[in-house]
């Protein structure tokens, strides 16, 4: 099986976000696992399972709703964004290879500029061009910048022509390993000091091991948060990473509210630690890969999980 997680320019609309989720629920052979919305990131994320053909299926279903509903000229959010479709990663489970991951990426980049006449980047372990292996590097200057970015013969797409889709922009497609999304919320309104927060423990200035981080401002609860991607938890486990914010923030004057995951995270990422030493809220059980997967691929029966 294959995870794929498209990442959607739109955490507002509950309409546009149900008919974005309900194509991907009536894609044959497909597992929908998790759906995390944002309004300030004014992002979706969504976690789906399946072969490389289904796979495809509801990702095209995905594109479609999404280019009918998101015009990337009126939307705004913290988060970083190129697109309306914003990211599609690949990640290999199970038996399933890097390389087999890579391939369906460059494929389903393919088909995506094709048909849509969305730009494609192809990025992580399916990059063609080192420059373009970081989803921050292609992220640069976001939707706003991209058609002078697109200028620069180092910043052509992949695929499809050198000019962002007026309204949807242009997608990043790729292949990686598992991540975790992992947020940290501040008892503050002071987004200087979360965005020196998580300059400090970002893996590429000094800090933690393979953690991406930046400070955003939740306007919606009127705080701010520092928002992270675990590339590799072994190394940065989740107890660590809140550890160390929490004596960052220290520095500043500033508590911590709460700790929060966005989409799943694979089991052994909750050895040595408790949701309560993290803070962990609005955390489910079908969070955890494994547990999602076998609740979606077992029918609840008599003596199962389901009574647990």
């Amino acid at each position: 099986m294959i995870q794929a997680v498209p990442n959607i320019s739109e955490g507002r609309r509950g309409d546009v976000i149900e008919a974005i989720t309900g194509v991907v629920s009536q894609t044959p052979d497909v597992l929908l696992l998790d759906v995390s919305s944002d309004p300030s990131h004014n992002r979706t994320v969504v976690t789906i399972f399946g072969d490389e053909e289904p796979l495809i299926a509801a990702l095209l279903r995905v594109y479609g709703v999404a280019l009918d509903h998101i015009d990337l000229r009126e939307q705004r959010g913290v988060h970083p964004r190129i697109g309306a479709v914003d990211v599609v990663p690949f990640v290999p489970i199970g038996n399933t290879t890097m390389a087999e991951c890579s391939a369906l990426a460059r494929r389903f980049g393919s088909v995506v500029a094709a048909r849509f006449a969305v730009p494609v980047y192809l990025y992580g372990e399916a990059a063609l061009h080192p420059n373009q292996r970081s989803l921050e590097n292609i992220r640069r200057g976001e939707f706003e910048g991209l058609a002078a970015k697109m200028t620069d013969a180092a910043w052509r797409p992949d695929y499809g022509a050198c000019l962002p889709h007026p309204s949807a922009g242009a997608s990043a497609i790729g292949a990686r390993n598992s991540l975790i999304a992992f947020n940290v919320n501040l008892d503050s309104v002071d987004l200087t000091a979360a965005r020196a927060i998580a300059a400090t423990i970002r893996e590429r200035n000094g800090g933690l091991a393979g953690v991406k981080a930046m400070g955003v401002a939740l306007a919606h609860r009127g705080i701010v948060q520092v928002s992270m991607n675990i590339t590799d938890h072994e190394r940065s486990p989740l107890q660590r990473v809140f550890t160390r914010v929490e004596r960052e923030a220290a520095k500043h004057g500033i508590n911590l509210l709460e700790s929060e995951v966005v989409g799943l995270l694979p089991a052994d990422a909750l050895i040595g630690m408790t949701r309560k030493a993290i803070r962990l809220e609005g955390f489910t059980q079908n969070q955890v890969l494994e547990i999602g997967l076998v609740r979606k691929m077992l029918p609840p029966r008599r003596g199962s999980y389901a009574e647990l």
